[in-house]
Parts: structure tokens; sequence; C-alpha cells
């Protein structure tokens, strides 16, 4: 079955980096996208960072632009989300999520068809 799964999160002081992972399976189709988005706590969920699987192109929020990157490795299904100079502002839980069809912003979740099941992060002293 379908499944995605998301690693790599947890506790880091702020200024540090993290970086996550997202793994996805079990699809009979080629993906269009793979994104990520994050839900701080008390807040809505948000678009972070989304690539398509196909040529690599990349977008991202304005709050992580030049913090952020979003790479894919195409052999392993796998798109990793690099997470550098953290602020207390990036702690959410933070997801993973497949467009098996052509979208045209894809940091608009509503265009997403599976999700993963969350990874925390917390930036904190």
């Amino acid at each position: 079955q379908v499944q995605l799964v998301e690693s790599g999160g947890g506790l880091v002081q702020p200024g540090g980096s993290l970086r996550l992972s997202c793994k996805a399976s079990g699809f009979s189709r080629d993906l269009y996208a793979i994104g990520w988005f994050r839900r701080p706590p008390g807040k809505e969920r948000k678009g972070v960072s989304c690539i398509t699987i196909s040529d690599g192109r990349t977008s991202s929020a304005d709050s992580v632009k030049g913090r952020f990157s979003i790479s894919r490795d195409n052999a392993k299904n796998t798109v990793f989300l690099q997470m550098d100079s953290l602020k207390p502002d990036d702690t959410a839980i933070y997801y993973c999520a497949v467009a098996e069809e052509y979208v045209w912003n894809c940091l608009y979740e509503g265009d997403y068809n599976y999700w993963g099941q969350g990874t925390q992060v917390t930036v904190s002293s």
C-alpha cells in the first residue's frame, strides 16, 4: 500500500540544522510533486517547500528561503529537506505529502493526495 515515511525530526538549538527525509513507497504511477508542510503549535498547516519529481523544480515559502533547501533522490523515491539556521518559529510538526497530478502551486496543500504521519521539529535552547 501507499506509504510516506518521514524521519529526521528532533530537538535542536537555535541556529542549528536538521535534515528531514520522506520516503515514498507503494505508488503504481509516477509522482508529480512531493511537498513539505508544517503545523506550528496552535496554528494552521502551511506549505514549506516542494519539488517536482520529473525536473526538480522547487518552490519555498518566503519564511524559509535561504535557510531550507529541498532535494530528491528519484532512485530511492526519497525527498530531503535540509533545514539550516533554525529558529524557534520553525518549531512545528513537519509533514510530507505527494501530488500525483499536475499542481499549479505546489505549496498549496489542497492538491496533495497522500500524507505522511508527521515528524516533530523543536527549536529551543
